[in-house]
This record gives C-alpha cells, sequence and structure tokens, in this order.
C-alpha cells in the first residue's frame, strides 16, 4: 500500500479560502437565461425538423400513393 506525505499540503493550511468572482452581479443569472433559451430554441428546431422528416417519409404512403 502507497502512502503519500501530506504535511505540508495547502489542504491543511488555516488560511480562509479566498472565492473569486468573475461575472458582475447578476451576470450569471442571464448566462444562465440564454443558456435555457438556447436549449428551448434547439428543441423547437429538432420538433420541426422531425415533423418535416415524417412529413416526407410518410406523406406519399398517406396522400394514397
Amino acid at each position: 500500500m502507497s502512502q503519500h506525505n501530506i504535511v505540508g499540503s495547502e489542504a491543511f493550511e488555516k488560511r480562509p479560502h479566498v472565492y473569486i468572482r468573475s461575472l458582475k452581479s447578476g451576470g450569471w443569472r442571464r448566462r444562465r437565461a440564454r443558456l435555457a433559451l438556447a436549449f428551448m430554441a434547439g428543441i423547437v428546431v429538432a420538433v420541426i425538423g422531425g415533423a418535416a422528416a415524417a412529413v416526407a417519409a410518410f406523406g406519399p404512403l398517406l396522400a394514397g400513393g
């Protein structure tokens, strides 16, 4: 079994953690809203594409051809 020498590791230091904010207040909310909007737009495009493919594949059969 291997042993690790982690005596001087940062995990055991008593300093407080420093969190760095890279986005302004409300920036994360706008980014998440934009991501949700893009996801919903992708779903709409997929549904329309699937319907068009179904009409192209089964249209002649439904028209009696």
